[in-house]
């Protein structure tokens, strides 16, 4: 429908407590899930969620909407190593980490633009909520697909991954951890 603009870190938004969707199947949902779409393709994003375009409810959506041709996987250019994470809009979830194994990799956030950091995230995790039709979704994942639903869910509770770092070393700018990297992030 529309590309929005992301809202930065720094903006009040962000760091709000979004509140649950109370009506599923409506118009205004469906807009909403297809400009946080048009939004996230456009920057190339792994995920987005509402609160980053400015609307504060409890809405994400994350993973690669496109179709496997000659087995090849889709692979996401801010994300490029990243195993594939298959498209789903999650609606008031419920993150429940499995174990207390926890691995830091390198994030970053189309609210965040240009910089990376290495946050601490649970390697499995069972995550429960609901898609834009009402329907119940109850998964359990493993690494990129659990950062990633953990990432975004944290929109939700007013959290940026900066938030997250234990060690400020590892934060920075994407073009100088990076320099010999195409990693887009804008």
């Amino acid at each position: 429908m529309a590309i929005r603009e992301v809202i930065r870190m720094g903006h009040p938004l962000l760091l709000q407590v979004a509140s649950p969707v109370q009506q599923f199947d409506s118009p205004e949902l469906h807009a909403l899930i297809a400009d946080l779409e048009d939004t996230m393709l456009d920057m190339n994003g792994a995920g987005i969620a509402a609160p980053q375009i400015g609307v504060s409810l409890r809405v994400v959506i994350f993973g690669q909407k496109l179709t496997v041709l000659d087995g090849a996987s889709p692979s996401n250019p801010r994300y490029p190593d990243a195993d594939a994470v298959p498209y789903t809009v999650l609606i008031n979830p419920t993150l429940t980490p499995l174990g207390d194994e926890l691995e830091s990799g390198w994030e970053g956030c189309l609210s965040v633009p240009g910089m990376r950091g290495i946050v601490p995230r649970h390697t499995r995790l069972h995550y429960t909520g609901f898609d834009q039709y009402g329907q119940p979704i109850d998964r359990l994942v493993s690494g990129f697909h659990a950062r990633v639903v953990q990432h975004e869910c944290d929109h939700l509770d007013g959290v940026l991954y900066p938030m997250r770092i234990p060690n400020l070393k590892d934060f920075g700018y994407t073009n100088v951890f990076f320099p010999n990297q195409d990693v887009q992030d804008e």
